[in-house]
């Protein structure tokens, strides 16, 4: 006698277009793990900006529809497939990408995208992980080739992306300076390895930044938001100084003689863009950190599922980021 499919609550998209397209399903078929795969029953799972440019069908990579969003999530092995051997059932884990998407009260994955969440840290920070962790440990140490001793500006230092750049630059001995619009935001970014804050909604805030680090200028900076600071970051930078763009909004217009005179230069970072091999080697750097203890995700605003819409809306249009947004499914 066949048994009947488990079926499950998930956020469904059957067209791209703004945060109203999240359709909430309860009806979803449990996905069953195949080969090199598992299934994980999902307790948390990272909103990321990247995210919504997908669903508004802006993004360069676009999915098939229907399709679910979300790939950081955390929660528990409830199945594995065949030649899977690094998980069990009841394994706590995170995840830096999904099959079938994270926004779902149970996902599919790959075993090689699979990592064991430490009992130190709750299914909360195991779900802010994922692209903030990876894309900030790319961005800095395999981007920028940043060194112990340089001086570092995150900008927008306060989102997932930046907490995390600051706690692995001020593990790996740089001078950590960031940026964040609120007070909440700014005590966030000191207590997470920022040397100095600066609030970047105040109109002389990049002459604070200049007197801070003085003629020499600041050797790398970690841009969220491009196409309204990337002018600024130039004037800001060091002689042979990098800019590595994590996300940008739009088009902004440079001039390249500031690129020129100091011999600096601006590299763009996407974490799709990391292989297999480059995985593994950022997994065992932060996997490093969780055991040592500076690899802490500050988590911010929470959603159930059915808000999904809410909190798309927000980390793009809300009033300045403070910690990982997340949606909780249990």
């Amino acid at each position: 006698m066949m048994t009947a499919q488990k079926l499950m609550r998930a956020i469904r998209v059957f067209e791209f277009g703004g945060p109203e397209v999240l359709k909430l399903q309860s009806d979803v078929a449990v996905p069953i793990p195949k080969d090199f795969e598992v299934l994980i029953k999902v307790h948390a799972c990272g909103v990321n900006p990247v995210e919504t440019y997908i669903r508004s069908g802006t993004y360069s990579r676009k999915p098939v529809l229907p399709y679910t969003p979300g790939s950081d999530v955390a929660g528990v092995i409830e199945a594995v497939g065949d030649n899977v051997s690094a998980f069990k059932k009841g394994d706590r884990v995170f995840t830096t990408g999904t099959i079938s998407g994270g926004y779902a009260e149970y996902a599919l994955a790959a075993d090689h995208t699979v990592y064991k969440l430490p009992e130190k840290l709750d299914f909360k920070q195991g779900a802010a992980i994922g692209i903030p962790y990876f894309s900030a440990y790319r961005a800095l140490i395999h981007s920028a080739r940043a060194k112990a001793g340089e001086t570092v500006l995150v900008h927008g230092a306060s989102g997932g992306v930046g907490i995390a750049t600051c706690q692995i630059a001020r593990a790996y001995g740089l001078k950590v300076l960031g940026t964040a619009s609120t007070e909440e935001g700014q005590k966030i970014v000191l207590q997470n390895g920022a040397h100095e804050v600066f609030n970047h909604r105040e109109v002389n805030y990049v002459d604070k930044i200049k007197k801070s680090v003085g003629e020499k200028g600041i050797d790398v900076i970690i841009e969220m938001l491009a196409n309204v600071n990337l002018n600024k970051d130039l004037n800001l930078l060091s002689r042979g100084g990098r800019v590595i763009v994590v996300g940008s909004r739009g088009t902004i217009e440079i001039n390249p003689r500031d690129i020129m005179v100091k011999e600096c230069s601006i590299l763009g970072v996407t974490f799709f863009s990391s292989t297999k091999e480059e995985f593994q080697q950022f997994a065992a750097a932060l996997q490093a950190g969780m055991e040592v203890g500076w690899l802490k995700p500050v988590i911010g605003p929470q959603y159930p599922l059915e808000k999904v819409a809410e909190a798309h809306e927000n980390i793009i249009h809300g009033s300045g980021a403070a910690g990982k947004m997340v949606l909780l499914l249990r």
